[in-house]
Order: structure tokens, then C-alpha cells, then sequence
């Protein structure tokens, strides 16, 4: 490999992670006949169009990469367990180092600049209101190998550090801070065929990272710093794209900031989810999530819930309407308390069949607090290992919003002036669903509930730029 190929995947390639999340996906490499020659019958992937025009590829690897993308890509061995985009874009390095079709990897690196004025945590305020500005960097390196073949292996090793976290109230923990570990060494086994079905399976045992619906309650975290694991097993069945059926059982990875993350046989997370895509207008989700920690001293702490929902959604299509409605409830106990809670969630959208195609959505979250803390009743909703960026704000060292003891309705507008350009503006109002309860996990509270129920306003204005 040439060092100026080399530079090209160091610069290029984390660039082109950038704004990539809600980026709709285009299947790309079908070939049609047209005028007599062989053309991309939808618009061609840029990425692998620039590298080929730049002469980084040559044109049978930019015919090859391209006959590997949409449809026909090769999947790594989380494709299944993970969102597709946050994977994807290992396609780009494997074209760029002309690797064979058997062997993936993937680097990336992610640095950013937050600033947080008045930080807003009990445990901050040794900083007297102080500005927190860090500079948080996460580092991934990829290594698969199997190709297209039934059984597959993959490690992915992460490393996410904070700069500038050391003055008296900056924010630091294992969101934000977890060096050299490793985030995913798995195995896969798929066959896609069964007993000649047409129905696919797969298998895959070892440590992994995963992504459950709308990632509310299971998340391979993007935007924060560090990322939720699992070890264990995990199981699907599908037909096609009309639905699936998953499985596992796992014992959750506790981070350490800089030491090794560990699992802990005293706590265990198991569930179910079913998928079915039989209807574009009423697609359905239904899951069951079971979790069992008592890894901590402190009885007090112990979770032991049953987890049950489902989900309605449509698509947002251009002149159409859309929606999504999720339900959640759980039952079980925490310490030696009763808990049960629940979670509710609502959108409305419709996309206008117009220039840049502008949506309109109404959004509206209830997350059930503790109305009576210190009777015999626990009522906080836990979101187990959601993730909260794609929905409320921006997390990392700032977002002081949370799944539990919430009431917030709100509204967003999306236009995307180009392929690659997305631009939102969104506002929420903030309620405490039960005024004597916490604020999220913040550790503030009225326990005689005067301060009331507000909590305010937020307005993000926001722009993904997919290069």
C-alpha cells in the first residue's frame, strides 16, 4: 500500500463518518443497459465515485466495490446485530486497501470540541458554575474475517478518552472515558437457506454490541463517547424483510475508565423481540426483556424487571404521513420494593412532496416517576441500555434529560437540500412527570415537591453533513 493511499484512509475516511446519523440509505451498484452501455441504474455511491476519480482505485475495483454495495455487500459478522450505517462504511477502507472479499478492516477516529455553560450535576458544583469544555476522542480499529462464508469472526477494539477533564467540575465518568478495551470479539454462524425455507438464521456467540428497534432500550451508543456490551449469545430467524425474530441472553459489560471492562455473573440481561414488516402503512414490534443485576453491594440498588412493549410505525414517505407509537411496561422489583413503570411514546409526521422534502413531526414522551418516593412502590421507568441522542439531544457531557420521570411534548422540522446535507431545527418542553421525584439520574430533588413540575425548554438547530 502506497503512503499516499495510507494518508487518504487517515484523513478521508473519518471525515466521511461525520453527520452520518439519520442519513437515509440508498441501494446502490445495480447495473442497467442504457443507450447500449452499462450504467448504475440509481445514483452511484460518491464515495467509491471520488476515490475511483481520483485514481485511489482502479476502474475493475470500482466495478468490483460497487457490485459489493446495497443489496450484495458483503456483511461483517454484527451485520445483523447492529445498524447497518454504523458498519457500512467499512466498504469505503476494504475498496481504498484493496483488500479480498474474505478479510475486513476498519479504523476510525471521532474528535469533537463540547462546552457546557453552568454544569448542571450535584456533582459539579465544586466547579461554582464554571465552564466545562472537553474535548472527548474515540478511536475504533476493526478486524474481520470469514467474507461471505457461513461462519465469521470479528474483534473491534475501542479507545475513548476526554481531554481537558481535569479542572474542579468537569464531568468525567465511564460514558465518557473507557481506554483500550475491547468492545466487540464475537463469532457468527449464518445460513440462509434453512431446510430449504427460504427463512435465514444466525448465531453468534461471544462479546457484542447490539441495536433493538428504535434503540430505546437497547443501543449500540453513537454520539456518547463509549458504548454498551454484552457478553453472551444472541439468535434470529427471518424471511427476507418481512420479519424477524431475535434472542439472547447475556451478561451486560461493566466499563471501567481505565482498566479492562468485565462482566459480572450476578447480573443477567435476556429478552425477545419480534419484527414484522408484512404491512408498509402498520409495521409492528413486540419484545420481552428480563434483567436480573446484583452486582452491587447495596440491596437497594438490586433490579430485578420484566420488561414488556410493542411498537406501531409507519415510514415517512414524500406526501405522506407517518407515525410511530411505543408502549412499555415494566414489572418486577427494586431492592426490596415493588417496582412498576411505564413508558409511553408518540409521533405524527407528514414528509410534503415538495423541494427539499420538509417533515413535520409532533413528538410527545411519558416516562412514569416515583409518585410517593419511600412508600413500598418504585415507579421510575428504567431504559435499561437505551440511547437518548437521536431523540432528545445531544448526550456527552451535556444532556440533562432522561427516559424516567419525564413529560415532554415538542415538534421538529427536517429538510434535506441535498443527498448528503440534512438541516432540523427542534423544540421540547420539560415536565418532571412526579415533582418529588429525581431529575433523571442528575441526583437533584424536591422531596416536598414546591419547586413543581417545569423544567424548561430546549430548541436544537442541527446539520449532517455526509461528505
Amino acid at each position: 500500500m502506497s503512503k499516499r493511499s495510507l494518508w487518504w484512509v487517515l484523513l478521508t475516511v473519518p471525515l466521511l463518518l461525520l453527520g452520518t446519523e439519520g442519513a437515509k440509505a440508498v441501494e446502490y451498484g445495480e447495473l442497467v443497459q442504457k443507450d447500449g452501455k452499462w450504467v448504475f441504474k440509481e445514483t452511484e455511491d460518491p464515495v467509491i465515485k471520488f476515490m475511483h476519480d481520483k485514481h485511489l482505485i482502479t476502474d475493475e475495483e470500482h466495478f468490483r466495490a460497487m457490485d459489493r454495495t446495497g443489496k450484495n455487500w458483503i456483511e461483517p459478522a454484527d451485520a445483523v446485530l447492529n445498524q447497518r450505517k454504523d458498519i457500512e462504511w467499512i466498504r469505503y477502507e476494504k475498496a481504498l486497501l484493496h483488500l479480498p472479499d474474505w478479510l475486513d478492516l476498519g479504523l476510525e477516529n471521532r474528535t469533537r470540541f463540547e462546552s457546557v455553560d453552568h454544569p448542571w450535576r450535584t456533582n459539579q458544583v465544586i466547579g461554582n458554575g464554571r465552564t466545562d469544555a472537553q474535548i472527548p476522542m474515540r478511536s475504533r480499529v476493526r478486524f474481520g474475517v470469514g467474507g461471505d462464508g457461513p461462519l465469521r469472526f470479528l474483534f473491534e477494539g475501542q479507545d475513548a478518552r476526554s481531554f481537558h477533564n481535569g479542572d474542579p467540575g468537569s464531568f468525567r465518568d465511564t460514558t465518557t472515558v473507557n481506554e483500550f478495551d475491547v468492545l466487540q470479539l464475537l463469532g457468527s454462524l449464518t445460513l440462509k437457506n434453512v431446510l430449504g425455507t427460504g427463512l435465514r438464521t444466525d448465531f453468534h456467540f461471544g462479546r457484542m454490541t447490539m441495536d433493538f428497534g428504535r434503540r430505546r432500550l437497547i443501543a449500540r451508543n453513537d454520539y456518547r463517547n463509549t458504548s454498551n456490551a454484552f457478553d453472551g449469545f444472541h439468535w434470529q430467524i427471518s424471511q427476507d424483510k418481512t420479519w424477524r425474530l431475535r434472542a439472547f441472553v447475556t451478561e451486560p459489560v461493566f466499563r471501567d475508565d481505565v482498566g479492562l471492562d468485565t462482566q459480572n455473573n450476578k447480573s443477567l440481561f435476556w429478552g425477545t423481540y419480534f419484527e414484522s414488516k408484512h404491512f408498509p402503512w402498520f409495521q409492528a414490534d413486540a419484545y420481552y426483556l428480563g434483567i436480573n443485576d446484583r452486582r452491587v453491594a447495596n440491596v437497594a440498588n438490586h433490579r430485578t424487571y420484566s420488561t414488556f412493549g410493542g411498537r406501531l410505525y409507519k415510514d415517512s414517505k414524500p406526501g405522506e404521513g407517518d407515525y410511530e407509537i411505543e408502549t412499555t411496561w415494566q414489572f418486577g422489583t427494586r431492592g426490596v420494593t415493588d417496582h412498576f413503570a411505564h413508558f409511553q411514546h408518540v409521533d405524527l409526521g407528514y414528509m410534503f412532496n415538495l423541494p427539499w422534502t420538509p417533515r413535520l413531526v409532533f413528538h410527545f414522551d411519558y416516562a412514569s416517576g416515583d409518585s410517593t418516593p419511600g412508600d413500598g412502590q418504585n415507579g421510575g421507568f428504567d431504559t435499561l441500555f437505551g440511547a437518548r441522542r437521536w431523540e432528545y439531544g445531544p448526550t456527552g457531557i451535556f444532556l440533562p434529560f432522561f427516559r424516567t420521570n419525564l413529560i415532554t411534548p415538542g415538534w421538529r422540522v427536517v429538510v434535506t437540500p441535498s443527498q448528503n446535507l440534512i438541516l432540523q431545527v427542534k423544540h421540547r418542553v420539560w415536565y418532571l412527570a412526579q415533582s418529588r421525584d429525581f431529575f433523571g439520574s442528575s441526583g437533584l430533588r424536591d422531596p416536598t415537591g414546591n419547586a413543581g413540575t417545569s423544567l424548561g425548554h430546549d430548541v436544537e438547530l442541527r446539520a449532517q453533513w455526509a461528505i
